[in-house]
């Protein structure tokens, strides 16, 4: 299904940690397809089954329709991390209500380094929250489950 909908490519693309790769994962497609983005979710959920958590938060943005369905279908509270701080308003970088102490379950899409799941870790920790999981979709096992282990945070 993900390869029909547009989700896997084949070429050669530059990611984020700047290694080149000759398959890209576009999960931000999934959106137009709520019958993938539903099971995507569920994948996501059944995967951390058991584990506790009191809030999910996506990593921007494509992980943020994902935590959303998870977070409606299982009644679990949900945080939004901007990307950027907002300049007018309230500020804040992270939205929704937070409640020092309560375990974040971070959900994300794919995994290469792990330097996104790291980012959106360091600013939910700064707000007081208990980060030490993390569940994705796909893990390009070049070297992110490491990264994330030296600082305390699981991925499944």
């Amino acid at each position: 299904d993900l390869h029909e909908c547009g989700a896997v490519k084949f070429g050669e693309f530059k990611l984020k940690s700047g290694i080149m790769s000759p398959i890209y994962f576009d999960l931000r497609v999934t959106v137009s397809f709520p019958s993938l983005m539903s099971d995507v979710s569920d994948l996501l959920f059944e995967a951390v089954e058991g584990l506790k958590y009191d809030t999910v938060c996506g990593v921007p943005y494509t992980a943020l329709p994902m935590a959303t369905v998870i977070s409606v279908r299982h009644n679990i509270p949900m945080l939004i991390r901007r990307k950027e701080e907002k300049s007018y308003g309230t500020k804040k970088i992270v939205e929704g209500v937070i409640v020092p102490g309560q375990a974040c379950l971070i959900i994300e899409d794919v995994v290469t380094s792990g330097t996104s799941v790291w980012e959106t870790t360091e600013v939910l920790r700064a707000e007081k929250l208990a980060v030490t999981d993390a569940v994705v979709l796909l893990d390009r096992q070049q070297g992110g489950i490491a990264m994330l282990k030296s600082k305390d945070v699981t991925l499944h």
